[in-house]
């Protein structure tokens, strides 16, 4: 940190914002620009007698760390036209950052939220590790250089009024993007901000509002793509227009990473009506067409023969045993009593609701890429190592997305359509079928989790734990961030997995000892890091178990969490939620309650649910689908410190919950001889409208540590415990095989030849 107090995280934790005094730069340019200036990272704390290592770093520390030395290159742009200009280094995929940033701006700059332009920042390298999405990251590692920018234009605009108007900077004022002074003195930002800026870049000092003056931050706010987005005007990857972009698809294999064998009829195939171009790549047979519906008819038509694939063969049952075989011990058994249970999460897909796309145009110089990129550098530099190109040559635009879970992380779909551009020789616009993303893309790896709970009397004595995973491709940027800073983190030589596992575990309860461990087989599989990652599959194993032993305890189950939680910050979310959800109260044979907590990132979640279980509801009648049991109520706090915008925190809570009741009860893909049976969303059963809860309420705690924690990834794991935990009340048997309607096939599998199903023609006879 920067300014009079670098020291405000020693010793008793962060101190408030306002007080602090912070350095940043007026830079040269045309109209007022202004930055930051931050160059070290947050102390750790050195008064925890814990072996906790999230408490003294956790891996949104370590995320905010590596983005600190290039925060000031984030800048601030006050317009002529009055409008304040911001490009965000992160992607906005639906979480609403671009609305809590602006807020961020007009709360320091005193301007209408309706004037502050957020845009996306293209890649760009000299951000280093400022321009990676994931983690929860964003509003807590920008929080502060964004308004510190604002700020200091804000101070800018005054010091110039005033010298204009000959009056002192302590008699104007800044409200609504207009400066006032003596004599009924008005100025629009607009006006005065080619006076503002600066031939040269300079340094200043500024000071930030204090908590109890802010008037945008911390008030629910409207999103401000909202209008945009349900009307069709918003832009997303597809909707651009880039000359000579036709639609691509490409045929793939029909197991998950086969390759082209040959092709026996590109002949008649580059013959069909509307096709342009048909070329054989790393991944299968591309096709350019004049719609997509020709690319379709002519992915259909192709007959290929497939070399084998990197999970040949096998099937949820063979990739089971090789968990087994590469699990952990987790020690000899206890001399006291323990609970104990193995718990097996099947493969899920990170399919996003926009199907994975890029428009690319590629020419013997240079290349140009749009894309909804998560880690943009990353994929730069890709981009230019696969073209041979220099990172010079390389454009990569950053769009908006229609959601992610964590599947823009990568960036395949910009490597495909790069490498057909070039192979063509004509720009192309991309897009996977739906199947080509359940059966080819990212996929959350199926994992077991052990663990064990010892104790005696009333006393927990130990808690360990060890998660088996497929390997989970962690390279994306994250393993950049790891590199450049492994020097400065308190842990030993161990893998990017491991230590990932490690920075994002956490354990809330005072259960004495806590060991866990890692361990990942099998790299045949296209993984990636789902939203949460490890956390909903670890965290769920041990809210299990802790429903276990507090029934050997003889305990409820919220008050041995109540008993057992670590600090009063936590306890507080979980008396709120059994308060607002009237825990305990009687309900019929056959539902539940269920309670569970988690805490990540510097903040904290806790959710209640309730459950139906009763034959009426477990076996009413779905089209295609298991109905399943139904969440009917279900109740959230959190703790995240400040929240910017309370209402994005809230949808981003209901977002979380979904998460959780799918990854409870019904979302999970079927492995069979090399490949996924699952080929679209029809037969990928997210949380749907039948078992979605009629009655939701989310709690957002009073500020309290005055800065944000993580949110974007906080009520999963809580969310999929709960559920679990209700199950298990409501049924009287623990659940250990997620999703719990994995063993029902209850559709169809669609061949795997052609790739891309025929469409329905059906539709109508379904309405209602």
């Amino acid at each position: 940190m920067t300014g009079t107090d670098r020291s405000a995280r020693q010793g008793a934790g962060p101190a408030p914002l306002a007080r602090r005094r912070f350095l940043g730069y007026v830079l040269a340019a045309p109209t007022l620009t202004a930055a930051a200036e931050l160059v070290s990272a947050p102390g750790a704390r050195a008064d925890i007698p814990s072996p906790e290592i999230t408490e003294l770093i956790d891996l949104n520390d370590v995320m905010t760390a590596a983005a600190l030395p290039t925060s000031g290159l984030i800048t601030v742009e006050v317009n002529k036209d009055g409008t304040v200009s911001f490009a965000l280094p992160r992607a906005e995929v639906g979480q609403g950052i671009t609305t809590s940033t602006a807020m961020l701006i007009a709360e320091e700059l005193d301007v209408p939220l309706e004037r502050v332009r957020v845009t996306l920042a293209a890649a760009r390298p000299e951000l280093l590790f400022n321009q990676l999405t994931g983690g929860s990251n964003t509003t807590f590692s920008t929080y502060t250089p964004i308004r510190i920018a604002a700020a200091i234009a804000r101070s800018r605009l005054l010091q110039v009024a005033a010298a204009d108007w000959g009056a002192p900077v302590g008699e104007l004022a800044l409200k609504a993007g207009v400066v006032t002074g003596p004599g009924n003195r008005r100025a629009d930002i607009g006006t005065l901000s080619e006076r503002a800026a600066s031939v040269r870049t300079e340094q200043v000092a500024v000071d930030l509002k204090r908590r109890e003056q802010f008037t945008v931050i911390g008030k629910p706010h409207g999103r401000v793509d909202a209008l945009a987005a349900v009307t069709g005007r918003k832009k997303f990857t597809l909707d651009l227009d880039v000359p000579d972009a036709m639609p691509t698809m490409v045929c793939r294999p029909p197991t998950i990473n086969g390759k082209v064998g040959s092709v026996s009829n590109l002949p008649s195939i580059r013959s069909m009506p509307g096709v342009t171009d048909v070329v054989v790549v790393s991944t299968g047979v591309a096709v350019r067409a004049a719609t997509f519906g020709r690319c379709i008819d002519a992915v259909r038509a192709l007959k290929v023969s497939w070399r084998a694939g990197s999970a040949e063969g096998k099937s949820d049952d063979v990739v089971l045993e090789e968990l087994r075989a590469a699990e952990l011990p987790l020690g000899l058994p206890p001399l006291t009593p323990c609970v104990e249970g193995r718990f097996t999460f099947r493969f899920r897909s990170n399919s996003a609701l926009e199907p994975n796309c890029a428009i690319a145009d590629v020419r013997p110089d240079r290349a140009e890429i749009w894309s909804s990129l998560k880690a943009p550098i990353v994929a730069r530099e890709a981009i230019a190592a696969k073209l041979g190109l220099p990172l010079r040559s390389v454009t990569v635009h950053v769009t908006e997305g229609g959601g992610s879970f964590g599947r823009k992380l990568f960036f395949d779909a910009a490597l495909e359509a790069v490498e057909v551009s070039r192979k063509i020789g004509k720009p192309v616009r991309l897009m996977w079928h739906r199947a080509d993303d359940s059966r080819q893309g990212r996929t959350h790896p199926m994992a077991i989790s052990r663990a064990r709970i010892a104790y005696l009397g009333n006393t927990v004595l130990s808690y360990t734990q060890r998660h088996t995973s497929v390997s989970t491709d962690l390279g994306h940027g994250l393993g950049e961030i790891f590199t450049a800073l492994a020097a400065r983190l308190p842990v030993g030589d161990i893998g990017f997995s491991e230590l990932f596992f490690q920075l994002s575990q956490s354990m809330p309860y005072n259960f004495g000892s806590n060991s866990r461990l890692l361990s990942e087989t099998d790299k045949g599989f296209n993984t990636g890091s789902m939203r949460n990652v490890y956390s909903p599959d670890v965290t769920c194993t041990r809210e299990l178990l802790i429903d276990q032993i507090a029934a050997r305890m003889g305990k409820d189950p919220y008050r041995f969490r109540h008993d057992f939680l670590r600090d009063d910050r936590s306890r507080a979310v979980l008396d709120k939620v059994a308060e607002v959800g009237n825990w305990g109260r009687s309900m019929p044979a056959g539902t539940a309650q269920g309670i569970a907590f988690h805490s990540e990132y510097h903040a904290a979640s806790a959710v209640l649910v309730e459950l139906d279980c009763r034959p009426q509801t477990v076996d009413r009648p779905i089209r295609d689908g298991v109905a399943g049991p139904r969440v009917t109520r279900a109740v959230i706090a959190v703790d995240v410190g400040l929240a910017v915008n309370p209402r994005g925190l809230e949808a981003q809570m209901m977002g979380c919950l979904m998460d959780g009741i799918a990854l409870t009860l019904t979302s999970s893909l079927h492995l069979r001889d090399g490949h996924f049976l699952e080929a679209s969303w029809d037969n990928y059963f997210y949380t749907r409208q039948w078992n979605t809860p009629p009655e939701l309420k989310v709690v957002i705690m009073p500020t309290g540590t005055g800065e944000p924690g993580g949110a974007g990834e906080l009520g999963v794991a809580a969310s999929m415990a709960a559920v679990a935990c209700a199950y298990g009340r409501a049924t009287g048997a623990m659940p250990t095989d997620f999703p719990i309607n994995h063993g029902t096939l209850s559709f169809t599998p669609k061949p795997t030849v052609p790739p891309v199903p025929a469409s329905p023609t059906d539709g109508l006879n379904h309405v209602r």
